[in-house]
């Protein structure tokens, strides 16, 4: 189930009508094959499994990195236009979406945002999902515990005395993240972090034109999620980097 799933996404498979027609040609070969409802349930109970085999995918690469950058970006679910007849969500409402705001594109959307702690080689060390109106520095409470003793480049998003200071007391994590316009105490960026901060635009980058993460057919959350988290394992594929 999970090797189907990869190999999927790899191939930049994102729909399961195309995913089992392709395979229709390999009944022999595989005459235990599932069907596409069979394949669509047991993908959703494999996923907590395809994360464990992403983040040790993810260790591999970056062999014990200190250093890693972390960045959100948008996951629309309808246009602007159809956001008031989506019907995702609806059944919990807990795990709705809701409209938020780009700033790197000046655009407002209705959906998620895609929260990724990435290391400098590339690869996806932990991803998680929220609604578009959370905050990017909501997500440093999860970062807090599953990191300690490491570095995160951040954004301007990620900008705050308190939250900084927290992560460093907690979890001796250091925050490092440019300094805003109004800043009274502004400090010119350190042009190694700088650079070392593009890493995240080139996933991002990847995850959108090769992944098609933004193309999706999910009708739930749930599917939407699971669906995300194999995208995202195959930004961890050798051809890809």
């Amino acid at each position: 189930m999970v090797a189907l799933s990869l190999a999927a996404e790899v191939l930049g498979i994102d729909s399961e009508s195309l995913l089992f027609s392709r395979l229709e040609g390999y009944r022999r070969e595989m005459p235990r094959l599932l069907s596409r409802r069979q394949y669509n349930d047991r993908r959703k109970s494999t996923a907590p499994l395809c994360q464990r085999i992403r983040e040790r995918m993810a260790r591999e690469m970056d062999g014990g990195e200190d250093c890693s950058c972390i960045d959100s970006m948008p996951v629309e679910v309808c246009r602007m236009a159809r956001a008031r007849r989506c019907t995702m969500g609806r059944k919990d409402t807990g795990k709705a979406p809701s409209y938020g705001y780009c700033a790197a594109q000046g655009t407002l959307f209705y959906g998620y945002k895609l929260h990724a702690v990435c290391g400098l080689n590339g690869g996806i060390h932990s991803s998680g999902l929220t609604k578009a109106s959370v905050h990017d520095l909501h997500y440093l409470k999860d970062v807090k515990a599953g990191y300690a003793h490491c570095t995160l480049l951040g954004d301007k998003g990620h900008v705050s005395v308190q939250v900084r200071l927290d992560l460093f007391e907690s979890a001796r994590i250091r925050l490092e993240a440019p300094c805003r316009k109004n800043q009274r105490d502004r400090k010119p960026a350190f042009q190694p972090f700088a650079k070392a901060r593009k890493r995240m635009e080139t996933v991002f980058s990847q995850l959108c034109d090769q992944s098609m993460i933004v193309r999706n057919h999910a009708k739930d959350t749930e599917r939407l999620f699971t669906r995300i988290l194999g995208k995202n394992q195959r930004a961890h594929h050798p051809a890809i980097h």
